[in-house]
C-alpha cells in the first residue's frame, strides 16, 4: 500500500493551543500516497486538533500542512505565509474528505441527496451526474437499495457508512477519519471498520485517529503514538504495538488492549 516518491502529507513544526493550554508541540508528520497512518493516543493528546489542522478547519499558530507539495490555508510570501481567502481554502478542502465521529448528515435529505449535495454544489457536476456517481458509492459501501431513506431509519453504522460515501463523492486525494465509530454500538463498529479496510485495500491515503487497535494491527502502514501533543514513538505497527520503547506507549496499550 506505501507509496514512493515525496510524502502526499507533510506536516512540519506544527503548534496550536487554546488559550494557556498547549495542544500540538511541534509535530512533523511524513504520509505518503496509499499509506494509512493511525493516529493513536490518550484524550488529550492533539490527535483530532492534527487531523483537523490538515484540512484547514483548525488554523496552527505556527508550522505548516503541505498536500501534494500545496500550502494548505497558506500561500509563501518571501520568508512569510499569508492565509488564502476562504473561497481558495474551500477549493483546497475539496480533494480532503473529513469523517468524523458524530454522522453530521442532513436529516432532511434522504440518503442519496446527502451524497450528492457536496459535488453539485462544491464541484459543480450536473445532478444526473452526481447521482450516478452517488448510486456507485452507495453500493460500494453496502447500502444499494437504500438511497431514498432518511438519516433518520437508518442505523448508526449504515449512516456513518453514508458519511463516507459522501466523502468519497468529491474524488477526495485523503481521507480523514476522526474516531468513526466512537459513536456506534458495539455490534455496528465492524461493518464501518469492514468499508474502510476495503479503502485501504483499494490503496486510498488515510489518516485515522481511532481506539481500534485491530484495525491499526491489520490495515495501518504506520502507527504514530501523541501525549502531550507531541509524537513520542512512530513506526511499524507490529513495532508500535507488540514493543513500543516508550513508557507512555506502553502504559496506553496496556489499558486499552
Amino acid at each position: 500500500m506505501t507509496g514512493g516518491g515525496n510524502p502526499l502529507v507533510r506536516v512540519r513544526g506544527l503548534r496550536k493551543s487554546f488559550g494557556g493550554t498547549t495542544v500540538l508541540d511541534g509535530i512533523d508528520l511524513d504520509v505518503r500516497e496509499g499509506e494509512v497512518t493511525v493516529l493513536l493516543g490518550p484524550s488529550g493528546s492533539g490527535k483530532s486538533t492534527l487531523l483537523r489542522c490538515v484540512n484547514h478547519l483548525e488554523k496552527p499558530d505556527a508550522g505548516f500542512v503541505e498536500i501534494a507539495g500545496d500550502l494548505v490555508g497558506y500561500r509563501r510570501d518571501g520568508a512569510r505565509l499569508r492565509e488564502l481567502p476562504p473561497r481558495a481554502v474551500t477549493r483546497q478542502r475539496a480533494q480532503v474528505g473529513m469523517v468524523f465521529q458524530q454522522f453530521n448528515l442532513f436529516p432532511h435529505l434522504t440518503v442519496l441527496e446527502n451524497v450528492t449535495e457536496a459535488p453539485v454544489a462544491v464541484r459543480g457536476s450536473s445532478r444526473p451526474q452526481a447521482a450516478a456517481r452517488a448510486r456507485e458509492l452507495l453500493e460500494r459501501v453496502g447500502l444499494g437499495g437504500r438511497e431514498g431513506a432518511y438519516p433518520r431509519q437508518l442505523s448508526g453504522g449504515q449512516q456513518q457508512r453514508v458519511a463516507i460515501a459522501r466523502a468519497l463523492a468529491m474524488d477526495p486525494r485523503l481521507l480523514l477519519f476522526d474516531e468513526p465509530t466512537s459513536a456506534l454500538d458495539p455490534e455496528l463498529v465492524g461493518e464501518v471498520l469492514g468499508v474502510m479496510q476495503d479503502l485501504a485495500l483499494s490503496g486510498m491515503t488515510m489518516i485515522v485517529v481511532t481506539h481500534e487497535i485491530g484495525f491499526a494491527r491489520k490495515v495501518a502502514d504506520t502507527v504514530v503514538f501523541l501525549d502531550g501533543g507531541r509524537i513520542v514513538e512512530s513506526g511499524a505497527p507490529a513495532d508500535v504495538l507488540t514493543a513500543p520503547r516508550h513508557e507512555r506507549a506502553r502504559a496506553f496499550l496496556s489499558a486499552v488492549l
